[in-house]
């Protein structure tokens, strides 16, 4: 019966309490970095910029300048700018939201999408729909997107009511009122 010895198990013999702690502790660790990472994209809105810029409060305590993915809001002196700025506060000032980062901008900005935690508005979407934003086309293509803009630009909601030569896109009216470096924008 000397071949028998080969179907035990192999078990070192230092296997016992510590490697069950070791195991313990280290599912425990994954576990909670699962579940940080579920909070990790959300924070509470603390500053609005314009129409689509902001400060997030974020659940680890960085405060993260994210530019909204997508849309083009009016710039400080365009019109409907304050108008724009206002609507965007009124759907997150200090509410909890959570971020879909896209990408990274030229300055250091979280280019995302972001989403109420209450309900799961999408607000660069929202801003769209209630006509305080332009698609960017320059980064998006989104038909649903561009689907929103047409159906508020239609109904003369809120930038579409506005007398056509007022209602210049941000990117243009950047162009043509830049002062050298940055714009208030970023862009």
């Amino acid at each position: 019966m000397t071949g028998h010895r080969y179907l035990r198990p192999v078990v070192p013999s230092s296997a016992g309490p510590r490697h069950v702690r070791l195991f313990v502790t280290l599912a425990i660790l994954l576990l909670i970095a699962a579940c940080t990472g579920e909070t990790q994209d959300q924070g509470r809105v603390v500053r609005i910029y314009d129409g689509d810029s902001l400060i997030v409060h974020m659940a680890d305590g960085r405060e993260v300048e994210v530019r909204l993915f997508g849309i083009d809001a009016p710039e400080r002196r365009q019109p409907w700018s304050r108008r724009s700025r206002q609507a965007l506060s009124a759907l997150v000032r200090n509410r909890q939201v959570r971020l879909a980062p896209v990408t990274e901008d030229s300055y250091g900005r979280t280019v995302a999408v972001m989403y109420t935690l209450t309900d799961g508005l999408d607000v660069n979407r929202e801003m769209i729909r209630q006509g305080n934003a332009w698609v960017y086309r320059r980064y998006t293509r989104d038909p649903d997107l561009i689907a929103l803009e047409t159906a508020a630009r239609e109904a003369r909601l809120g930038l579409w009511g506005l007398p056509e030569a007022e209602r210049v896109p941000p990117w243009q009216w950047r162009r043509q009122n830049r002062r050298g470096g940055r714009s208030e924008n970023g862009d």
